[in-house]
């Protein structure tokens, strides 16, 4: 993509390439000696007054970053480098929406990685008391936003904007411009800002009458027609896509800052007074709930249908009382599986592990894990009642707390790799609540029955 920078003026050429799986964002300056690199992560912002600015170092600085990203986020995208010549991103339109159609033009590749999703189980909160701003985000299926602004403007008073699925962004948010208004214009050239900014890049509001001079002086320094100092309202080329479409660009930044987060996220977004330097507190809080939580936990409703019951199961493992350690399977795909166990107080291994102090051996949540590995490569099978798995190997296991009787075992089983020759590398964990209880991987191999 190629356009004039917004701050800088430049000429200026962005280029989005693949990237390897986990790889995230990073942006690279091909102008800089070396050409350096970035990770497009909330800690790298260094400043939000006119947008996201991503700095490391004293030299490295990119901004004007987030439609772009916010194209990226919404599309799905989750690995990326991207190169630009200069310190800043085009501002093209003023909007995402020219990012958005050229990556659809392209198309996208899909990666053997599964989609990492950091769902939201509780609600999460940042506010600024003193400008009022507030972003909250609640438990959703889906990744939604709702934002509500209020500007000292009688022409954007309040107004709100909502998409309640990301499949939405390129038709209802990617076309919404970038917007200012004409009481900071004077300030940001000053500031030696906005050197690219004209009718064709962003949406200007003049609310507040000066006088015919000073507008003219203005319209001299941006490069734009004279207009008539009593005429109030909305300036640009293009008509207003939306009556609200301002707030929508609030929403697109938003979506931009976010993608600052690292993951996909499932949750709503509810945003009051937003701005980028909320959005980038609300994305350094996620990131830090995030390496907390690094490994989620499966979301389990003992209302649900199981996958397998206990009698499937059966026809699938051999191991019977007191060895059969999953009750049931809730969730199956082609390379993960998650299983069920109740522990109760009548476990046989509680009459001496420990007669005083209940407490599960570790080695049999190995051996649950297992099972699970067991059921996951086994249903694959046809006559799997012929077959067995038996270990090979088990690495890296962590015992984090210990499990007790009315512990409800959540297993989450995922293959490493394709089961070659008859052998299977696993990784498992096992979780009560949303916490880790154990975790091992482990080499199973599949062997006939004599």
């Amino acid at each position: 993509m190629c356009g004039k920078g917004l701050h800088t003026g430049l000429s200026l050429t962005v280029t989005f390439n693949p990237a390897p799986e986990n790889n995230g964002y990073t942006i690279q300056r091909i102008d800089l000696d070396g050409m350096p690199t970035i990770d497009a992560v909330a800690e790298n912002v260094v400043d939000t007054q006119r947008g996201t600015v991503l700095g490391k170092g004293d030299d490295l600085r990119v901004s004007t970053v987030e439609h772009a990203l916010s194209a990226l986020y919404a599309l799905g995208i989750d690995n990326c480098l991207i190169q630009v010549n200069g310190p800043e991103f085009p501002i093209l339109d003023g909007s995402a929406i020219k990012y958005v159609e050229k990556i659809q033009e392209i198309g996208i590749e899909e990666q053997n990685a599964p989609k990492d999703w950091y769902i939201i189980r509780k609600k999460i909160e940042v506010k600024d008391e003193q400008s009022g701003s507030c972003i909250t985000i609640l438990p959703d299926d889906e990744f939604s936003l709702t934002v509500m602004c209020s500007f000292e403007s009688k022409f954007i008073n309040s107004q709100f904007a909502t998409v309640n699925r990301v499949e939405d962004f390129p038709t209802e948010i990617a076309p919404a411009r970038t917007f200012v208004f004409v009481r900071d214009i004077e300030p940001l050239l000053q500031a030696n800002l906005i050197k690219g900014g004209d009718l064709d890049n962003a949406i200007v509001i003049y609310e507040r009458q000066t006088t015919q001079e000073r507008l003219d002086m203005l319209a001299d320094m941006i490069g734009v027609e004279h207009r008539d100092a009593n005429d109030l309202g909305y300036i640009q080329h293009k008509p207003l896509v939306w009556e609200n479409e301002c707030t929508r660009h609030k929403l697109l930044d938003i979506v931009g800052d976010m993608a600052l987060i690292g993951k996909p996220i499932k949750g709503r977004i509810i945003a009051t007074r937003p701005g980028h330097t909320i959005n980038n507190k609300f994305a350094r809080l996620m990131r830090k709930e995030i390496r907390k939580h690094e490994i989620q936990a499966p979301i389990y409703d003992p209302n649900d249908e199981p996958v397998m019951d206990v009698n499937r199961i059966r026809e699938l493992l051999p191991h019977r009382y007191p060895m059969q350690l999953v009750d049931k399977v809730v969730a199956l795909g082609p390379m993960s599986i998650v299983g069920i166990k109740n522990v109760t107080s009548n476990e046989p291994f509680f009459q001496g592990h420990f007669p005083q102090e209940p407490v599960m051996p570790g080695v049999l949540q190995v051996e649950a894990m297992a099972q699970c590995g067991g059921l996951l490569v086994l249903n694959s099978l046809e006559e799997p009642e012929r077959w067995s798995t038996y270990f090979m190997k088990i690495d890296n296991v962590k015992f984090r707390q210990k499990v007790v009787p009315g512990d409800t075992l959540v297993f989450k089983v995922d293959l490493l790799a394709p089961v070659r020759h008859g052998v299977s590398s696993m990784k498992g964990y096992v979780f009560v609540g949303d916490h880790v209880v154990t975790e091992a991987s482990f080499t199973a191999q599949i062997v006939k029955n004599k």
